[in-house]
């Protein structure tokens, strides 16, 4: 039976009723309907159009016609608990391990990024027998109480940092500690990662696992300096712990010249245990921990059972598959590199022409512009940044999100199937918006960030 469709009032009046306030909504001010959408495009209850920049979950479109068949095919044949005998987890499986370092060969497959770190976590504790994590400064890794633990950006809001945790440098080379005109800047972040672990050891504690995003996302769209994952991995090897790279923002080909972000790092490096999420089932709930055969051997050995019950059940594995396929059918890699190559050109052109630009950044379609108040002291124009926002989905229906400690990074991680097109169309109207400003002498007070 069809439903009567909601006024857009009447849904926010129901939502404020019937749904946790801390479950914000973009642009809530005044918040979009969204009722349908279809590759790069979401659609509102009027029919207007928005173009998506801030999907990266939707990773090979919103609503893909090989992905809702693979679906319903599977969900019509069967869907049933994982503990179940089926081909697809192993085949999916199978089809993941062809694209990593042939030293990552188990999987465990679950539900969220969130479920996803949570058990890496668990994985590197058992084996190692050490309890303490060193984590990036600014870094997310998920919403559980473990990864609020781990999650600067979230515990310095709430109960603060528990003394197993120790926290690192962003190795942020725009406005970190260690910069664009430093000589090695990926060993010098490196070693303030050996000097915490050696204040770690001085207190008499172990690590067990070094946790970062292969490229910190909520930090600001941060691309890592070369080398420096290569050297953190041997500092903490060293120390008896383990690396833990998550790809929950990154992975599948987002960065286009590669299938996974650490490889950016070079082919000698592997991480110990890989998580990754949000674009492995193109909306649907799917993620996954990969890790060595030792780091599976020692979970197992603890005698007690892991089991996720929807986690890798035949539904997820088939839309799993039906991703790969459509990534590889309509190379969507090759798109990322040419189209993230011609969008991050196209602003740099854009900051040699407005001084409130201080930084682009990015790899593939993980693309960041920086918004500074004065390019010298590199003052977060936090405000502007937000007031961008605001009018590009006002005036010209494009759909961009901020982040950065101080929310004054613009963001790109759009579906991968955005086309050059669009990323002229976006270039085009920041450029006219900040005009428009620069034009009506529009002054944001510095404080203010």
């Amino acid at each position: 039976m069809e439903r009567d469709q909601l006024s857009k009032e009447e849904t926010l009046a129901m939502r404020r009723r019937l749904i946790g306030q801390s479950c914000r909504l973009f642009y809530s001010d005044d918040p979009v309907k969204i009722v349908r959408a279809r590759g790069q495009y979401l659609y509102d209850e009027t029919g207007k159009r928005y173009l998506d920049c801030i999907s990266n979950v939707h990773h090979v479109g919103h609503c893909h016609p090989d992905i809702t068949k693979a679906t319903a095919a599977q969900m019509d044949l069967l869907n049933t608990n994982s503990r179940f005998l089926h081909d697809n987890i192993v085949l999916y499986a199978d089809r993941l391990a062809a694209t990593l370092p042939q030293r990552l060969c188990v999987f465990y497959f679950v539900n969220s990024g969130s479920e996803a770190n949570d058990l890496a976590l668990r994985l590197a504790q058992q084996y190692t027998q050490h309890e303490d994590v060193i984590v990036l400064d600014h870094a997310y890794h998920g919403h559980l109480v473990s990864l609020i633990d781990i999650s600067p950006y979230k515990f310095r809001k709430l109960a603060g940092q528990k003394e197993w945790v120790h926290v690192a440098p962003l190795p942020d080379t725009y406005r970190g500690i260690y910069r664009e005109d430093h000589p090695n800047p990926g060993q010098a972040y490196a070693d303030t990662v050996k000097d915490l672990i050696d204040d770690v050891h001085k207190k008499g504690r172990k690590i067990s696992a070094f946790f970062a995003e292969s490229l910190p996302s909520v930090g600001g769209q941060i691309i890592l300096p070369k080398e420096y994952s290569a050297k953190v991995a041997e500092y903490v090897r060293s120390a008896g712990g383990v690396f833990v790279a998550d790809e929950v923002q990154t992975g599948f080909g987002r960065v286009g010249s590669h299938f996974w972000a650490f490889q950016l790092q070079g082919e000698d490096f592997c991480p110990d245990i890989v998580t990754m999420g949000k674009p492995m089932g193109n909306g649907h709930p799917l993620a996954c921990v990969v890790t060595t055969a030792e780091i599976a051997g020692a979970f197992t050995d603890n005698g007690v059972e892991y089991f996720n019950t929807f986690g890798g059940n035949p539904v997820s594995c088939a839309i799993g598959m039906a991703v790969l396929d459509v990534v590889e059918k309509e190379e969507l890699r090759e798109n990322a590199t040419r189209v993230g190559a011609h969008l991050k050109n196209l602003l740099t052109q854009l900051h040699s022409r407005h001084r409130i630009i201080g930084d682009v950044r990015g790899v593939g379609l993980f693309v960041g512009i920086e918004l500074v108040t004065d390019r010298e002291k590199r003052t977060p124009a936090t405000i502007t940044a937000a007031h961008v926002v605001k009018r590009l989905k006002e005036e010209d229906q494009i759909c961009v999100s901020t982040d950065g400690p101080w929310e004054s990074v613009l963001k790109f991680k759009p579906p991968m199937c955005f086309s050059m097109k669009d990323a002229e169309l976006v270039v085009q109207c920041i450029d006219r918006i900040l005009s428009d400003m620069e034009t009506s002498d529009l002054k944001l007070e510095n404080e203010d960030v």
